[in-house]
């Protein structure tokens, strides 16, 4: 059991604390400014997957916004529990579509498994099978016993789409909010405190914000 002090004392150890928290926020920023500006590669491939609409293009997966996050979901034979609890902990959609970004959910099962499935958790994040596709193989969602999950970052200018981020394992752990979504992205969240390049649009923080059924 930790050591019991005294409310002072208490206090005194929390403040030393915060500043070691502080800096490790400022790091956390200077690492997403960073990721901001990492090279990107054109894709030039064709991928095709099947959503609830039947065949769908990586553009399509885009739904007419600049960026696109797909969380690459483990279902070759059965849904992955802890690819679940990932999307449980994912934010509305709304906040995310706020700022010009689609999300999607990418597996390998065939479509009619991976629609009962987001039925039974009740999810409304759209879900594209890639049976048949090499998209997982191309984008690091493999390993030598089948299908590995992670988080692939896009973006596009019109019709052309570049591949600008992936992690995986614990690169893919610390997600949860919105906001740690938004900050793999090329645009990040786009406020005006960010150290992102000229080109980016940024607004004032917190102003952008809506309840999600108010955007």
């Amino acid at each position: 059991m930790n050591r019991i002090v005294n409310e002072q004392e208490w206090q005194s150890a929390l403040d030393a604390f915060r500043i070691k928290e502080k800096e490790h926020t400022r790091l956390r920023d200077a690492l997403n400014a960073e990721r901001r500006r990492l090279p990107m590669t054109e894709i030039s491939k064709t991928y095709s997957f099947t959503g609830p609409e039947g065949k769908v293009s990586l553009l399509d997966l885009f739904e007419g916004r600049k960026q696109l996050i797909v969380y690459h979901f483990m279902f070759a034979e059965s849904p992955c529990t802890g690819c679940s609890m990932m999307v449980d902990n994912m934010g509305h959609i709304a906040h995310i579509h706020a700022r010009d970004t689609s999300l999607a959910l990418v597996s390998l099962a065939p479509y009619p498994k991976l629609a009962a499935f987001k039925e039974r958790m009740g999810w409304q994040f759209p879900w594209y099978s890639s049976e048949g596709s090499d998209f997982n193989r191309d984008f690091g969602a493999t390993r030598e016993n089948g299908e590995m999950f992670g988080v692939g970052v896009f973006i596009r200018d019109n019709d052309t789409i570049y591949r600008s981020y992936h992690t995986s394992l614990r690169g893919a752990e610390y997600l949860g909010s919105n906001f740690s979504y938004l900050d793999l992205t090329p645009m990040g969240r786009q406020e005006l405190w960010e150290d992102s390049p000229e080109e980016v649009p940024q607004t004032p923080p917190y102003q952008w914000w809506r309840k999600h059924d108010e955007y």
